[in-house]
């Protein structure tokens, strides 16, 4: 089957334009420069239907899903548990209403645990009069799972004193949120058509991957096409670009990327 991988957030934590910051970057009128926070968005043919599943529920998950003009939604994969991606777990509802069935969402057990914290008023068994999400949960270790026929490989990743998951799905990797990729973790990332990597900006970061960093990790995996994300306003889109390799890009929102023959 193929795959269509929409790109419905490239931006760091704070997003892009940043709050209170005049920089170039944020004032830029380039689209390209606009970064909601970091997620994509997976589609492919099952029959008549075609399945989506969100990889994270960002703060501007409702905007993103939106812009997307995303109508249906059969699964949610964390990779983590921090808030810029997991804080727009409740704008599920709709698709709850919609398409009458519950969804599944996969995390690991830390993900899963912090998720059940702050949506805690999803998990518990009272009645209410209000809807919430309607979620069945399935916890993720380091074992290939599947989603609606498509196997999710997760990847582990160094994030900062934590380690998260990526994951590999087919000949596409997704990476986001990582200061280092363990040897173990890059030895099952060969052979890729697509890889978004962590790259935050210039200058280190403790929990985050830089752009020259990423590049190097681009060059020693060789993928077909490799797609920076979760970039902060010091990354202007055009220049950074424009000093890349042949097969290395910056992600930008609503960028769509087809991914033949899975």
């Amino acid at each position: 089957m193929n795959l269509k991988i929409t790109v419905l957030g490239s931006g760091t934590s704070s997003g892009v334009p940043t709050i209170g910051c005049s920089c170039a970057v944020c004032l830029s009128t380039d689209p390209r420069d606009k970064r909601l926070r970091p997620s994509i968005l997976i589609s492919f043919p099952d029959g008549n239907i075609v399945r989506n599943i969100v990889v994270d529920t960002t703060p501007d998950f409702r905007a993103q899903i939106l812009r997307a003009r995303t109508a249906r939604l059969d699964a949610i994969v964390y990779t983590h548990w921090h808030a810029d991606h997991i804080l727009g777990l409740d704008d599920v509802r709709p698709f709850n209403y919609h398409q009458q069935t519950r969804i599944p969402i996969y995390a690991s057990r830390p993900a899963f645990a912090v998720i059940e914290r702050v949506f805690a008023y999803v998990f518990d068994d009272r009645k209410r009069k209000t809807s919430v999400p309607q979620l069945d949960v399935h916890l993720i270790d380091g074992a290939p799972f599947d989603v609606l026929g498509l196997q999710f490989e997760p990847i582990p990743l160094t994030h900062g004193k934590d380690t998260i998951f990526g994951f590999r799905f087919g000949n596409v990797a997704y990476l986001t949120d990582h200061s280092e990729i363990p040897e173990s973790s890059l030895a099952r990332l060969e052979g890729l058509d697509v890889l978004f990597l962590d790259a935050l900006r210039h200058r280190p970061h403790p929990t985050h991957s830089t752009v020259a960093h990423s590049i190097e990790t681009a060059l020693r995996l060789q993928p077909k096409r490799t797609y920076f994300t979760h970039m902060c306003h010091d990354v202007s889109h055009a220049s950074t670009e424009a000093t890349f390799p042949p097969g290395i890009f910056l992600a930008y929102d609503g960028l769509e990327i087809e991914v033949p023959g899975l």
